[in-house]
């Protein structure tokens, strides 16, 4: 389920987001937190299962199209299609999703296997 990041979760968030490469420096972490806390454009959304915050995913949001910053999973969930399903609950709530220059493979890899299984129903 996906839930909205609230600054009482900043750890957690900061944990996550670190398992992408381009986020390993903390200043740039640092940073990139501060654009999500403080523009509106800028939504982060933690991936819950059970009581556990699993994964995140941050997205530039203009009008109704989301645009992929950052997608993360914890390496013990990975291959369970979480990135997947938050994939999925995103393009519930908007009616485009795209993905940025370093989210682009993976992002699209994604969305081609949701437009597959949307296409086979």
């Amino acid at each position: 389920m996906l839930v909205r990041y609230k600054k009482s979760f900043e750890k957690i968030a900061m944990g996550l987001l670190s398992f992408m490469p381009q986020e390993k420096d903390v200043k740039h972490l640092m940073e990139t937190m501060q654009k999500y806390e403080q523009d509106d454009h800028w939504q982060l959304f933690f991936w819950k299962k059970g009581e556990e915050y699993i994964g995140i995913v941050g997205v530039f949001v203009d009008e109704k199209t989301a645009t992929v910053q950052h997608i993360s999973v914890i390496p013990s969930h990975r291959g369970e299609g979480v990135a997947l399903a938050m994939l999925q609950e995103l393009s519930n709530q908007y009616h485009t999703i795209h993905a940025n220059e370093t989210t682009k493979p993976f992002i699209e890899k994604c969305l081609s296997i949701l437009n597959e299984a949307e296409g086979t129903e």
